[in-house]
């Protein structure tokens, strides 16, 4: 393989979870103009979002196990191409009803993600993914950021239906790009172990082994800590802009460059979190769930710190939203790099996918929840409460996932190096 074809596949994936997620995440700043045009309060708004969130994650086994069985790339082709289609579903949708179960049909490509992750595993090491799922991972924040600019300039003169078709028919051009360009790459063909052979697509996924990640115990703690993990990010992308209308009486204009502020430096935490836990992976087997756990207590405080600051101090307000940005992502390349540093490569989509399952069940409730929070006492309370909770148990569980780290990882290279020695045998 030629190095500058896998930082173009990169590229092409960085490019499909860029759009995706400004997609996906454009809803936030339409929020207003939705509910205005439906007629709806914040609990039947965040119910929308809740339902498509339960949709991706009943679905998440499913890709899991096709990724692992199939060719990830034309399964990803596809997920796109579901993407564009019913998003443009869900602009046509007239009534309530239609574009709550038109919305929830968007959650069928939102589970894709775990097959992209295990194919970029195969094409970059061990030594550069968490980097690389740093870069990866600032597309969420990013597409946020395009889906705040595409809902504020365009949502205003189109209306969010016509922002809703666009974003839809990008989704069917990036699926014909994936589905032309993008080869399949043999599992495990990146681990160290592997390096000069030719092929190592002799190990496929089998129930036994997928019932072996439920021993995994570094995956189950990551579970547990998923599972309470993405309750701020469901909340924060979710309401965090009518927040800043509602409750600090922002103009769209300051809460746009706001967002915009806080966005640059949440993309900047991916790419910071995943190189602190590069190299501090190479020092110690712990590294990557000490820069986490580190990370989401910080997250914890700066946001604290945030959200009690005057409403009329917009400047010390944005720029302690920026240290809370850089801050709260610094763990997320952490836990996606830990989780293949501890399975084998032919179920290591199965293992994501098990890891989201949990995750997205978790959250399937926190924007229903933080609008119910909302409606009896804020926003600023639904917010806060909500995200320094769960952030402080992140922490513990990083704390005691550090404990059992090392040894998942040292048993993964113990079977990586017993099968480089059956591949070279048998090829003797």
């Amino acid at each position: 393989m030629k190095p500058r074809y896998r930082w173009y596949v990169a590229a092409v994936m960085f490019l499909f979870l860029l759009l995706h997620q400004a997609d996906k995440l454009l809803i936030g700043p339409l929020t207003t103009a939705i509910m205005e045009d439906f007629q709806i309060n914040e609990a039947q708004m965040g119910a929308v979002s809740s339902l498509a969130i339960v949709v991706a994650s009943v679905l998440y086994p499913l890709w899991g196990y096709l990724y692992d069985r199939y060719a990830r790339a034309k399964l990803l082709a596809l997920a796109s191409f579901i993407w564009g289609s019913t998003t443009w579903l869900n602009a046509l949708a007239r009534t309530f009803t239609g574009f709550m179960i038109t919305r929830s049909s968007t959650g069928i490509d939102d589970s894709s993600y775990p097959g992209l992750y295990s194919l970029l595993s195969d094409y970059f090491e061990p030594r550069l993914r968490g980097k690389v799922y740093g870069l990866m991972q600032m597309s969420g924040p990013l597409g946020f950021m395009v889906g705040t600019i595409l809902a504020t300039q365009l949502g205003a003169v189109m209306g969010w239906r016509q922002v809703f078709f666009l974003t839809g028919g990008l989704g069917i051009v990036v699926a014909v790009i994936i589905f032309f360009t993008v080869r399949e790459v043999p599992r495990g063909s990146s681990e160290p172990e592997f390096q000069g052979l030719e092929s190592t697509e002799r190990y496929r996924i089998d129930w036994e082994t997928v019932r072996g990640l439920l021993r995994n115990r570094t995956l189950l703690l990551l579970m547990a800590q998923g599972f309470f993990g993405v309750f701020p990010w469901n909340v924060l992308t979710f309401w965090f802009f009518r927040y800043l209308e509602t409750e600090r009486g922002y103009t769209p204009g300051q809460a746009m460059t706001t967002m915009l502020v806080a966005i640059v430096a949440l993309a900047a935490g991916y790419f910071v979190g995943g190189s602190l836990g590069d190299a501090l992976f190479k020092r110690s087997p712990r590294g990557r769930v000490l820069v986490g756990g580190s990370g989401v207590l910080l997250g914890a405080g700066f946001l604290l710190i945030t959200m009690n600051i005057n409403a009329a101090n917009t400047t010390l307000f944005m720029v302690l939203m920026a240290f809370t940005g850089i801050t709260m992502s610094i763990a997320a390349p952490n836990v996606m790099a830990t989780v293949h540093d501890t399975t084998v490569p032919e179920v290591r989509s199965t293992a994501r996918s098990m890891h989201k399952l949990v995750e997205d069940g978790g959250a399937a409730m926190a924007p229903w929840l933080a609008g119910v929070i909302a409606m009896r006492a804020s926003l600023h309370t639904a917010i806060l409460g909500i995200c320094v909770s769960t952030w402080i148990i992140c922490a513990i569980l990083f704390g005691v996932t550090a404990l059992v780290v090392p040894g998942d990882v040292e048993r993964l290279r113990h079977t990586m190096q017993e099968r480089a020695r059956e591949v070279r045998q048998h090829a003797a």
